[in-house]
């Protein structure tokens, strides 16, 4: 079974919208849970943190006031709502479960140990 499966990717224009889902599963949504993104030919990196509560959030700057990260536990799944898209957007998006139960305020991927595959996002002009 696999543990984090992520849905909800696609190609928009910019200034559109789209949200992003991951299904977890076991023990993996008893934590803290966050969102990567990996642009071809970059490094992945650090996008949005939830804690295991849902209370406290953590962006990074330049998604601050256009992406929302939440989560239901009642359905393990963790959301990522991307509005006002553009084209630095663009990436892959993986949702990761975290190893502790507090927000990661870090945004380094260290603080995961649970990946999903991925999932497309192209923002076009």
């Amino acid at each position: 079974q696999v543990p984090l499966v992520e849905s909800g990717g696609g190609l928009v224009q910019a200034g559109g919208s789209l949200r992003l889902s991951c299904v977890a599963s076991g023990r993996i949504f008893s934590f803290a849970m966050g969102w990567f993104r990996q642009a071809p030919g970059k490094e992945r990196e650090f996008v949005a943190a939830i804690s295991w509560s849902g209370a406290s959030t953590y962006y990074r700057d330049s998604v601050k006031g256009r992406f929302t990260i939440s989560r239901d536990n009642a359905k393990s799944t963790l959301f990522l709502q991307m509005n006002s898209l553009r084209p630095e957007d663009t990436a892959v998006y993986f949702c990761a479960g975290g190893i502790s139960r507090g927000v990661d305020d870090s945004g380094s991927s260290s603080m995961y140990d649970s990946w999903g595959q991925g999932t497309q996002v192209t923002v076009s002009l």
